[in-house]
């Protein structure tokens, strides 16, 4: 069986190669699309400009989001994913760098799966990348029909 991608929407480098490593030292083997700004993310999963040739079953299995991002924010591309069918169910983790009360409730509030502020030591990030691989990869379940 083919293994889901995990998406990875990032526009700090240093941040995507430390994900990049942690999800390696893992064994976490799934593919990694990594997506810079929110307008590229949305148009990866509603299939514009140069995303519009994926087929639209081609979903990922897990999406982090940070949500310091460059011309669309994340909380407004988590708003986005939430409002359309074909994106509602995604399973979607805030992985961020920001301590601020408002995005965590916000983020909730507008349907966030988990939210999780980002460790700045290798070791702690390793650990939250294996829980996050651990629990949304291997035991949870996705709605029926999605095939993770």
């Amino acid at each position: 069986m083919e293994l889901k991608k995990i998406i990875l929407v990032e526009d700090n480098l240093s941040d995507v190669e430390l994900a990049q490593r942690a999800l390696r030292k893992l064994g976490i083997n799934n593919p990694l699309v990594v997506l810079e700004d929110g307008k590229e993310a949305l148009d990866y999963f509603f299939r514009r400009d140069k995303y519009s040739n994926l087929p639209d079953e081609d979903f990922p299995a897990l999406v982090l989001l940070d949500l310091k991002l460059p011309i669309i924010d994340g909380l407004t591309v988590l708003k986005e994913l939430r409002s359309n069918p074909k994106t509602r169910s995604l399973i979607v983790v805030i992985l961020t760098s920001s301590k601020e009360e408002e995005d965590l409730v916000q983020g909730y509030e507008i349907g966030v799966n988990s939210f999780i502020q980002k460790p700045v030591d290798f070791s702690r990030f390793l650990e939250v990348m294996k829980q996050i691989g651990l629990y949304w990869l291997l035991l949870n379940e996705g709605p029926h029909g999605i095939q993770l």
